[in-house]
């Protein structure tokens, strides 16, 4: 081989490998699910590090991280709530999560302790509870036609006046309700490592559940057609407003789940419980920003909205063992801010890109 061959190889090498750079790069960047993977794993490995070399207040590691997913499963269902509902198009979104978790955690509370139901029963009564209230915002919205927004913010205050009300400001607790903790015990592992049980009995199922409605029915798909246009999707013969109606109600019955983790987990049902602070539905809508779903309607991946979880509660368990006193929890806000408008952009960009493919497909 001469001189000439051997630098034509090297070029054609180098640019092979530039290439292939800017492949990774690209997927990095228009793929969701990777794009957060790699995120929280330089975000964990940092955090590690940090933790090793003694400049945070105890040790970022593999069981802190492990029990941190106590946070993660109420937030990653209401995110999952989110996810049906941003997806159900016209701007979809619902700001009552927080207050249904209250209103369903109450009603789980009163069932167990007061109305001395077994625990399974009581548990149906508060996902029951949750679908009745997310129908109701299905209704305003999907049938009455009222701005989302508009109308999940109204039922937010009334659910939540409703929970003050009810519990006459107090919580609920008592014998049997501390007994709900063991729904959210620890299931050993090996050595020194623990997993919070909620997420293979709770999360889980709601996990391949909303998987299965979003990819695997007609009713998924309708909801995609209705989020992405549902001028079309209503000549093309779908129920517009009954489907659009059905995504709140899902909402709901995943706000039920979480009031009972909730309520599990801290052996006590609070009227302030998804209200308290700045809420539940904050982070729920973020996650799901981030996870990719489209503000706009029409688009959303099921793994993209469980790796957003992710990466938010270890962000959220890092910070914490970060700064001392109320300053962790205070930078916490300030990380769900930046990531809101981090996702948004994402977002902005992903959209072009649909919005493209879509009218190519036409």
């Amino acid at each position: 081989m001469t001189i000439k061959d051997r630098k034509q190889v090297a070029v054609k090498d180098n640019q092979s490998g530039g290439s292939a750079m800017s492949s990774l790069l690209h997927k990095i960047l228009t793929e969701r699910v990777l794009a957060l993977l790699v995120l929280t794993v330089i975000m964990v490995v940092t955090f590690y590090f940090l933790g090793q070399g003694g400049y945070l207040f105890a040790p970022f590691d593999l069981t802190y991280m492990l029990s941190s997913l106590q946070a993660f499963v109420p937030v990653a269902l209401l995110a999952l709530a989110e996810m049906f509902v941003i997806t159900s198009g016209r701007s979809g979104i619902d700001l009552s999560v927080g207050a249904m978790v209250s209103l369903c955690g109450l009603a789980f509370g009163w069932a167990v302790q007061i109305a001395e139901l077994p625990v399974l029963v009581a548990g149906i009564l508060a996902i029951a509870a949750g679908v009745a209230l997310g129908t109701i915002n299905g209704v305003l919205v999907g049938v009455i036609g009222f701005p989302p927004l508009i109308a999940t913010l109204a039922t937010s205050y009334a659910y939540a006046s409703i929970a003050m009300v009810a519990s006459g400001q107090a919580p609920i607790s008592g014998e049997k309700v501390a007994e709900t903790n063991s729904l959210t015990t620890s299931v050993h592992l090996f050595g020194d490592l623990y997993l919070p049980i909620q997420v293979l009995t709770f999360f889980v199922p709601m996990l391949v559940l909303s998987w299965f409605l979003l990819e695997k029915t007609g009713w998924g798909k309708s909801l995609l057609a209705i989020g992405t246009n549902d001028v079309a999707a209503k000549y093309a013969g779908q129920k517009v407003k009954q489907i659009r109606a059905s995504a709140y109600a899902m909402s709901g019955l995943l706000c039920g789940v979480a009031a009972i983790v909730n309520v599990a987990q801290f052996a006590s049902a609070r009227p302030d419980a998804g209200t308290s602070g700045n809420g539940m539905a904050l982070p729920a809508i973020t996650i799901a920003a981030l996870g990719g779903v489209l503000i706009s309607g029409g688009l959303a991946r099921v793994s993209g909205v469980v790796m957003g979880a992710l990466l938010i509660t270890w962000l959220n368990a890092a910070l914490l063992i970060s700064f001392q006193g109320s300053i962790g929890p205070r930078s916490q806000l300030l990380a769900l801010g930046l990531v809101l408008i981090f996702s948004v952009l994402l977002n902005s960009f992903a959209a072009r890109k649909f919005q493209t493919k879509v009218k190519k497909n036409e």
